[in-house]
């Protein structure tokens, strides 16, 4: 429908000016996008490609809808091996060495071309780009960017005789404030629990934040090395148990990662680590007074960076490369950037969206929307490695492993790091 409203405003504009040759064909963009969390994603996009358009009316952008990341991977891969592939594509910031496996993609610096670009490419939070550089090029750039942050019941707190602005800021004040928001009824049933971790989903990225806040990373920058079995990182699992089976603030075994923000909303739990990709749903229908902290730490703060890069797919032609450069700039531009914040919850990608007019309001009047962003001076890099979706289920499935029971977090670790050892050892 857009490009024939353009090629009709084309005509038109072409008689008024008295022009009598064929309107030139408009570059045509192929964008595939996820929809895994949040909002009403597909308006707001759809809303920033349409005003791009009107920007550009020699450019047509078709966004695609693809699901979850994996979902979003798989479709543009596939359009790759038809012969009909996309331009460019939102997806998994871990993708990176992947798609650099596969030559799928190109990097942003051969593609950029003035010191305007080259000033563009260097104006993101340098946290969020750890997951989109390697062998020191630019290969992903952030768009739908997140970090893990804990939302937490201000009633729930008050009723417990908690303060509802001093939130847990240590593993041990996060297991004791727990313990006093669990609440049941007279037959000894939890009604609301004091805190969720999911572990469904995206269980290696909630670990990464433990591990962090324990002083560990999970691999290195090249993605060819993971540390899962080293002390530290076995004592973040064992914490994680433990607040199910020894404090008994969580559900023990699996907590699910789909219908966590539901039990949130719905008061079963008064505490829950989730993406701030969620803020603004859970900001229009909470029913209760919320807030919005930074994760608690053990030997320091941590969470890891998390979400969506734009990257540009290599099997594209220079004038769809120019293009879709073009859109990508767009849609992380200051002003762009901000709106996308406040309507979604993540994050503005950059300092200069932070400082429009938008988010300083924004933030004004809802602090909780600066939390991710102030979240960043603790942040680490996303697990991203080479053939990483074996190396994440080797993790995920440990996690869960161990989670419910069937096996000790030390031996889980060890059997991942065993199998993410044997995959890795051809890339190093």
């Amino acid at each position: 429908m857009r490009t024939t409203n353009k090629n009709l405003a084309a005509l038109a504009l072409s008689a008024v000016l008295g022009f009598t040759g064929a309107v030139s064909a408009a570059t045509e963009l192929t964008m595939y996008y996820p929809v895994a969390v949040g909002g009403a994603l597909t308006k707001i996009v759809d809303g920033m490609i349409e005003e791009f358009e009107v920007q550009n009316p020699d450019i047509d952008v078709t966004a695609i809808y693809a699901g979850n990341y994996n979902d979003a991977r798989v479709k543009a891969l596939a359009a790759l091996q038809s012969g009909k592939p996309a331009q460019l594509s939102v997806m998994f910031s871990i993708d990176i060495h992947e798609l650099r496996d596969l030559e799928a993609i190109d990097a942003f610096d051969d593609l950029v071309k003035t010191d305007a670009e080259r000033e563009w490419l260097d104006g993101f939070y340098p946290a969020l780009m750890e997951n989109g550089k390697a062998d020191g090029k630019t290969w992903g750039i952030p768009f739908q960017r997140s970090t893990i942050v804990m939302y937490y019941n201000k009633d729930a707190f008050r009723a417990a005789g908690l303060d509802p602005e001093k939130p847990p800021t240590t593993w041990e004040e996060f297991a004791a404030v727990g313990k006093k928001l669990v609440k049941k009824d007279a037959n000894g049933n939890v009604e609301q629990w004091g805190a969720m971790i999911p572990s469904t989903g995206y269980p290696y990225w909630m670990f990464a934040a433990l591990a962090k806040q324990n002083g560990e990373v999970l691999m290195n920058q090249a993605g060819n090395e993971t540390y899962f079995d080293k002390p530290g990182v076995i004592a973040a699992l064992e914490y994680w148990q433990d607040l199910g089976k020894k404090y008994a603030i969580m559900p023990e075994g699996v907590i699910e990662w789909g219908t966590l923000r539901q039990n949130f909303l719905e008061q079963k739990t008064a505490m829950m680590w989730h993406s701030t990709g969620n803020l603004t749903t859970v900001k229009n229908n909470a029913s209760f007074d919320f807030g919005v902290a930074k994760l608690p730490g053990k030997k320091e703060l941590g969470s890891p960076t998390g979400g969506g890069n734009f990257y540009i797919f290599k099997n594209s032609s220079p004038q769809e490369k120019a293009a879709a450069l073009k859109l990508v700039q767009f849609m992380t531009s200051p002003k762009q950037a901000a709106h996308w914040s406040k309507a979604t919850g993540y994050m503005g990608v950059s300092p200069a969206a932070y400082q429009t007019e938008i988010l300083q309001d924004y933030v004004k009047t809802f602090p909780p929307a600066a939390v991710a962003r102030d979240q960043l001076t603790y942040a680490t890099a996303e697990l991203a490695t080479h053939e990483a979706g074996r190396v994440r289920k080797f993790l995920d499935d440990a996690l869960q492993a161990a989670l419910t029971g069937q096996m000790s977090a030390k031996k889980a670790m060890e059997d991942a790091q065993a199998q993410a050892r044997r995959v890795l050892r051809r890339y190093q």
